[in-house]
């Protein structure tokens, strides 16, 4: 679909044999990427410890599906966001619109809606803001990921301790904390794209003790300055997606005592980009958009966080706060102009008889005073969300959490469609408006949730757990300029509720086979919030949509083998996904808004494992087979293109898998070589239900690798490194759209260009 000639398709084919080949060498797999340096045999240089279960476990014993990836190798491989983490992990995937448009899927479980991954900072939950399509989960939030201590990314639902948005998985990004010592790191890259430019980014952290054992601070602040790689033939603009982004985050850690701790921080995030979606009729990298497209995203999340130890229970409590403004523009230039024609006009203007030529006439300079125009979304978001619970510290046979959570979200948004300018492209301003929506939502959650584990001997566990959850919903909504060219019609304010109360539950078995081998089976349960759409174009525009549940059923075997050196874990896994919210569109085919539609079966297996052959020597990898299909038609009188019994799952590939190969090896008694290479594999999927759709896009599969080599001093305490990304530059096509706004073209978003670059970085 992206043209390739004959020996580009060879190469393709030829790399993903590599890859598929490698991965299965390898043993297919990778729990952790864990210490991606000289790890040693012994059993204490490879342990990694997680707080998925709210309390301290070991990795290789924590009886779920989890992986996690350490800081140590998100810095070895390149890794700057979440969206970076897809080849680290199976069944993570990333429904890739560009920055600030992101979706983050676990085991297929993909739709619009609220997320269906619960994404935490620390112990803080964040959700995108929801848009004019009601899309909370297109927009998840993507803080930079430098100075990390590790990633932990768990599959399956985790209602019953991190709640609604988490009926697919949870991702959890930890970061380090202040500690009582001075230190710091600096790291620094430049780099060269493909088709762009010149790329240039650094990061930075200090840390320093305030008060010696009582408090410290630390300091983390980065700025990135990515080159564009997509021209925009109609602005006659190059490298129309450059992309700036820098922020940071401020830690203290006080401890009053030994027993408590007190965590305050702020994060800052700021980016500017144009959009990176092209088209593809165009060419390679071609955007024939006749607006511009920016996007600003800029958010700010301060938490509080207190632990006390009662000795045996720790006591946790948490609150945050989100505040996140996000801009964005799309063009409907060609939508708006597609209905300059006769019948255009009978259709709206006449009741489907000819217009008369004075009519034909107004009609037509309408359409015209319009003809280049984008929506221009404004949001603004803020959130507050709180958490108090009691956990054990898990030294005993019966370990349990209890809590409470609330969280209480408010959202404003803006959707003019604005003129722009035919030369330039940009936003006319002072702005005109041709028509406008003004949306507002809140989402209140509240939650009592508590698990509990029993050691029945030394070698098998029961664990059952529940949540409680209750949200109110209130949308209001008016169109107070209309259009007949897009079907608006002005509306006076208006409001509509939803709420719902429920419970969830899980139920895990584990049994220890010998000390180094794990067997555990789950039933977990995950729901979404309903709620209620401003959409112009229904006769109710104000459309209201139930919540959806699933249950997770599952098996897996955790296995440490050969004296620690491998690490190979496997689980099957079946989800049955009830009253499944879809994206259905109005009759013209201009607006998109959220409804139930049937359900759904999700089946499935992963595979990970860590191999160390010899000293220095690291082989990690994951795969993934995902079958997601309808389990019914599809039956809502709102969707006019329903999925039928056995289509699959929109932007859900069958296979994926990943591999990454590290070397460290000793240049003389004082420096190190370093060699690491890494590459996934991706299947094709559909951007629709309905393979045969009008608007139905296939996305090929891909493959991407990304290498890297230099020298590091003692005790790593300083790098110098070539790299590349897109070592084999692949037209990856991570998404492809197509709708009534379109015209008939297919917009294409991909993976940057092949980028080479160096990379020094040091710590003291």
């Amino acid at each position: 679909m992206v043209g390739l000639d004959t020996r580009l398709v060879k190469i393709a084919r030829g790399k993903r044999l590599m890859l598929l080949t490698a991965t299965a060498l390898a043993g297919i797999g990778g729990p952790a990427f864990a210490q991606a340096t000289t790890a040693s045999a012994d059993t204490g240089g490879d342990e990694i410890v997680v707080t998925a279960l709210k309390r301290s476990t070991n990795l290789q014993d924590t009886p779920i599906s989890i992986s996690a990836v350490t800081g140590e190798s998100i810095a070895n491989s390149g890794v700057q966001s979440i969206a970076d983490l897809n080849s680290s992990v199976p069944s993570l995937a990333f429904v890739d619109g560009g920055p600030s448009n992101r979706r983050v899927v676990i085991r297929g479980i993909q739709a619009a809606g609220e997320p269906t991954v619960g994404t935490y900072y620390d112990e803080t939950p964040v959700t995108g803001a929801i848009g004019a399509g009601n899309d909370a989960g297109g927009s998840t939030p993507e803080l930079r990921l430098f100075d990390v201590e590790r990633v932990e990314v768990l599959r399956g639902p985790q209602g019953t301790l991190y709640g609604s948005g988490s009926m697919g998985g949870t991702l959890r990004v930890i970061y380090q904390k202040p500690t009582f010592a001075t230190e710091g790191a600096v790291d620094l890259s430049l780099s060269d794209t493909r088709y762009g430019g010149l790329n240039y980014e650094g990061s930075a952290m200090v840390n320093v003790p305030v008060v010696n054992d009582k408090i410290a601070v630390r300091a983390v602040g980065f700025y990135r300055n990515a080159n564009g790689f997509i021209d925009n033939t109609a602005l006659n603009i190059k490298n129309i997606n450059d992309q700036k982004s820098y922020g940071g985050r401020f830690l203290v850690r006080f401890t009053p005592t030994e027993a408590l701790t007190i965590d305050a921080a702020a994060y800052i995030n700021r980016s500017r980009t144009d959009t990176n979606a092209w088209t593809l009729t165009s060419g390679k990298f071609k955007s024939d958009a006749l607006t511009r497209q920016p996007v600003r995203d800029n958010l700010e999340l301060y938490s509080l966080t207190a632990n006390y130890d009662f000795g045996g229970v720790v006591l946790t409590g948490v609150v945050s706060y989100l505040d996140r403004d996000l801009d964005s523009v799309s063009d409907v230039s060609r939508f708006i102009r597609s209905t300059r024609t006769p019948a255009g006009c009978a259709a709206r203007v006449s009741a489907g008889q000819p217009c008369s030529t004075a009519q034909l006439d107004n009609y037509y300079a309408l359409v015209d005073s319009q003809s280049t125009s984008a929506l221009f979304p404004q949001q603004t978001m803020k959130s507050w969300t709180a958490e108090l619970r009691l956990s054990s510290d898990g030294s005993g046979p019966l370990n349990w959490t209890v809590g409470g959570f609330y969280s209480d979200r408010d959202t404003s948004v803006a959707n003019p469609q604005s003129n722009a300018d035919p030369v330039t492209g940009a936003i006319i301003e002072p702005q005109q408006i041709a028509t406008v929506r003004f949306i507002d939502d809140s989402l209140r959650q509240v939650a009592a949730f508590g698990e509990f584990s029993y050691d029945v001997t030394d070698r098998l566990n029961l664990t059952a757990g529940g949540r409680y959850f209750r949200y109110n919903k209130d949308i209001s909504g008016q169109t107070t300029i209309g259009s007949i060219l897009v079907g608006a019609v002005v509306r006076p304010l208006s409001f509509v509720k939803s709420k719902e109360d429920g419970t969830v539950f899980k139920f895990n078995g584990s049994y220890k086979v010998t000390d180094n081998v794990l067997f555990y089976a789950e039933a977990a349960q995950g729901f979404r919030p309903g709620g209620a759409n401003q959409v112009i174009g229904l006769a109710q525009e104000l459309t209201p949509y139930k919540s959806d549940s699933l249950w997770n059923y599952e098996v897996g075997l955790k296995n440490t083998l050969f004296d620690r050196k491998l690490f190979l874990n496997v689980d099957v896994f079946q989800i049955d996904w009830s009253d499944m919210q879809i994206t259905g569109r109005t009759p013209n085919g201009a607006f998109a808004f959220i409804t139930n539609a049937g359900k759904a079966r999700v089946r499935g297996a992963e595979l990970e494992a860590t191999i160390r052959p010899t000293a220095g020597f690291t082989i990690t990898g994951n795969a993934s087979y995902i079958d997601a299909k309808l389990r019914e038609n599809q039956s809502n009188a709102n969707v006019s293109a329903p999925g039928l019994k056995g289509d699959r799952i929109p932007y859900v590939p069958k296979f994926s898998a990943g591999i990454g190969a590290q070397y460290v090896w000793a240049l003389t008694d004082t420096l190190s070589g370093f060699a690491r290479i890494d590459g996934n594999t991706v299947g094709g999927s559909y951007s629709d239900f309905r393979p045969t759709g009008t608007f139905t896009r296939k996305i090929d599969s891909y493959q991407l690798v990304n290498a890297r080599l230099g020298v590091e001093g003692p005790d790593n305490a300083w790098g110098a490194y070539l790299f590349v990304t897109n070592l084999f530059d692949d037209t990856a096509i991570t998404r492809a759209q197509s709708s009534a706004i379109a015209v008939g073209r297919t917009l294409v978003n991909s993976a940057a260009p092949r980028t080479i670059g160096v990379n020094v970085r040091t710590k003291f």
